[in-house]
Formats: structure tokens, sequence, C-alpha cells
């Protein structure tokens, strides 16, 4: 990722660090995500630690300083663990996680990668294992964190190394 920022973030310090940051420059257009963010992380059939799971997968592959090093604090509440963390790298598939879990690492792949190109076990693997409406809301979330992701990285701005940190949905 760029440390040269391409846009100039926000000013106004609201202690948030999506409205903090460059998207903080169309508070009308962002106005309209926050409510979506919202919803995916708390009104879809897909728990907040599967989702952070997921989040943080595509954070990796999108490679977005920010998105890897925050964690949400409703996915920590939800069970989500450091150790668990730590596996979602490229090797999940041998690592300690549940089946559930490295299948929904295996679809963010999918999904990132070849959409297009889904192997027909791992389909069934998916349909066995997910509802319908748990698919549909891991591929809107995935929407979701992959918009943001890519636009912090196409923006620009960011050190090479952050901290960890906790973050809450914005608001």
């Amino acid at each position: 990722m760029s440390a040269t920022p391409r846009v100039q973030a926000a000013s106004g310090g609201h202690g948030d660090p999506v409205r903090d940051s460059a998207l903080g420059l169309v508070p009308d257009i962002l106005d309209q995500y926050i409510p979506l963010s919202r919803k995916v992380w708390q009104e879809g059939p897909l728990n907040p630690a599967q989702l952070e799971m997921v989040r943080l997968r595509n954070a990796r592959k999108v490679n977005c300083v920010f998105c890897r090093n925050a964690r949400y604090d409703i996915a920590k509440e939800a069970g989500l663990s450091e150790a668990m963390i730590q596996q979602i790298d490229d090797n999940y598939q041998h690592s300690d996680l549940s089946r559930r879990e490295k299948l929904l690492l295996a679809f963010t792949d999918q999904y990132l990668d070849a959409p297009t190109a889904m192997s027909e076990s791992l389909k069934a693997e998916l349909v066995a294992e997910f509802s319908t409406e748990e698919l549909v809301h891991l591929s809107l979330a995935l929407l979701l964190f992959n918009t943001f992701s890519r636009c912090a990285v196409a923006l620009g701005g960011m050190p090479d190394e952050l901290p960890l940190m906790e973050v809450s949905l914005p608001k």
C-alpha cells in the first residue's frame, strides 16, 4: 500500500477511523454505507465472529494495512480470538479452524480470485454447510468488505505497518 496519500483525509476528528479517513470527504455518500454496514454485521444469519474471519481474509488478500490490523469489538464478543485470527493465513486449510470456518475462507478466496471457476466439490460443501441465506449474506458482506479495503488501498496514505486496534461499528 502506498504511504503517500492520493487523497488527503478529512479533517474533523470524529474519533471514527472511517469518518476521519478520506471517505469523510463525501459524508452524504458515506452516510448511505454506514447503515448497510451495520445491517451486514448485526442483522444477517452469520455471526460477527464469522464475518470478521471473512473480513480479515479479504484484508490479507487485498493487502489493506488498516483492515488487517483492525479488530471489530463485536467479533471478539462473539468469540473470535487472536489465536483463531492467526490461523487465517495461506495455510488455513491445515489449521485448527472448524470445517465451517475453513469453508468461509475458501468461499472468500474463490469470491476474490475467480468467482466463476468454483469447483463442484466446493459448491457441494458450501451447500451442505450453509443455508442459501447464509451464502447470500456472505456474498454481500464480502462485497462491502472488499469495496472498503480496495478503496483504502487505492487512496493510499497508510503506513506499511499499524498496531492492532479494536474498532466499533461506525455510527
